[in-house]
Parts: C-alpha cells; sequence; structure tokens
C-alpha cells in the first residue's frame, strides 16, 4: 500500500458539532468543566480530554483547554499563565509522539472565524495520526526568515519562503530549558497580528512541528485563503518583509 496523504473526516460526527465562533447565542462546552467527560490530565484551570467529536478516522483526538475564561486569549495571558500552558501543551504532545503509538502527532491551535475551529473558548488540539507521517509535507526552507529577534537557543522570525503565503512568523526552539522564550515570542506574534497587524485580523493558527532535532512553532494569521494556493498551491511571499520586522521590533522594542 502506498503512502497516505489524506484523512477521512466523518460528516456525520462533524455536523453534530457545537459551535459558538459565531453563534454567540450558543452554549460553550468547555465552560461546562463538571459535564467534561474523559478528562486525560487537568493542570489548574488546563485540561487535556479526549475530543468528545472525533471528526477524523484513524487518529486519536484530544482537547487542550486553555483556560476557564471563555473570551480571553493567549495575546491576553499572564506569564504565568502562558509559562504553564506551553509547558503543559509541549509536555502531552511530545508524551504522544514518544508513546510509539502514532505515525506521527500533530499539535496545533485555531483562532478566530477564518482559523477553521468552531468553537470560540481558547484551546489547541493534539492528534495522533496513525497513517500519516506530517513531516513527509514539511522542509527546513519553512521555517527560515528574516530574524526578527533571538535569545539563548531561540530564534524568532518572518518567513520568506511561507508555506502557504504572505506573513508567517516562526519560533525555533533548540534546547526545552528555553521554552519559555519561545513562549513569550509566540504571544508576541499573536499580540501583533491581532492588535497591530496592518489589515484587521481576527484569527489565527498555531502549528508546533519536530525537524532536525528541535521544535518549531509557525504562527499564520488567516484572511480568506488565496486562490493561487487553492487552486495551484502555489505560495505567496509579500514584498515589504523588511519593513514589517522592523515595525515589530520598534513596536516590542526588540
Amino acid at each position: 500500500m502506498g503512502q497516505f496523504t489524506h484523512l477521512e473526516f466523518l460528516q456525520n460526527i462533524g455536523s453534530q458539532k457545537p459551535k459558538t465562533i459565531n453563534n454567540h447565542e450558543a452554549q460553550c462546552p468547555f465552560c461546562q468543566v463538571d459535564q467534561l467527560e474523559n478528562i486525560l490530565a487537568q493542570q489548574d484551570t488546563i485540561i487535556l480530554l479526549k475530543n468528545k467529536y472525533a471528526t477524523l478516522k484513524d487518529t486519536f483526538q484530544t482537547v487542550l483547554i486553555e483556560t476557564d475564561q471563555c473570551q480571553s486569549d493567549l495575546s491576553l495571558y499572564t506569564k504565568e499563565h502562558l509559562y504553564q500552558l506551553i509547558d503543559f501543551g509541549v509536555h502531552h504532545w511530545l508524551e504522544m509522539v514518544n508513546s510509539g503509538k502514532y505515525t506521527s502527532v500533530i499539535f496545533f491551535k485555531n483562532h478566530g472565524p477564518l482559523s477553521g475551529g468552531t468553537i470560540r473558548h481558547p484551546h489547541m488540539q493534539i492528534v495522533g495520526l496513525r497513517n500519516i507521517n506530517y513531516q513527509h509535507n514539511i522542509n527546513k526552507a519553512d521555517f527560515m526568515g528574516i530574524e526578527i529577534a533571538s535569545q539563548s537557543s531561540v530564534e524568532f522570525n518572518l518567513s520568506n519562503r511561507p508555506r502557504m503565503g504572505f506573513f508567517e512568523y516562526n519560533v525555533l526552539l533548540h534546547d526545552l530549558k528555553d521554552l519559555q522564550i519561545m513562549a513569550d515570542y509566540i504571544q508576541l506574534a499573536v499580540h501583533y497580528i491581532l492588535h497591530h497587524n496592518h489589515f484587521k485580523c481576527e484569527s489565527y493558527n498555531l502549528f508546533f512541528y519536530q525537524i532536525d532535532g528541535q521544535i518549531a512553532c509557525k504562527i499564520i494569521p488567516r484572511y480568506i485563503t488565496t486562490p493561487l494556493f487553492v487552486g495551484y498551491s502555489i505560495p505567496q511571499v509579500a514584498s515589504n518583509l523588511d519593513e514589517i520586522v522592523d515595525r515589530i521590533k520598534s513596536i516590542y522594542k526588540l
């Protein structure tokens, strides 16, 4: 059998999923903590549980509820909560990776109406893929870019070879002891996207990767996807990357 390339989406389950990202009248399932089932781990208000609506065949889907504050966001977290969240998430992601049960494990976050998510409440997802190796679809060039800042073993850059197009921010971690520095740069990128982006942006994704012995996080502001990418898988790169880098350095005194 050849290499698996597609996940099967179980439409009958997907149609049952609650949707609060655009429907403010709908009840948020993550706010009803006493009704949550299949909790796998918990640390204060951070909860990892088995996904009740497992829409992807041949996977193990979990949800990481980030906080009990439904209208909050990663850009607003205190440093204490931010560090606790990133440490908790990376720890459980790597634990699933090292379990040997899956071909690969993906760790990501959707935020906002154009991110692909359905629930407003801040959360991430850790998904074990039984047949697909996501690393076959990435390469080192995806994480290269113009340096914005660096500290210890962590680099923060703006991609000059974006995977999808335009502006993609990368945070590269070479040593787990510097995970808090990585968390700081991730939060900074999210804050910039939501509050200082040239065009108003309410949606973004975070994606975590393992590549060449390091951990990478790609932060992508989300708009309507360009038809060049949808139809031809041709990414576009913006002509003013240096200007954006200088703007971020100026705003955040980097």
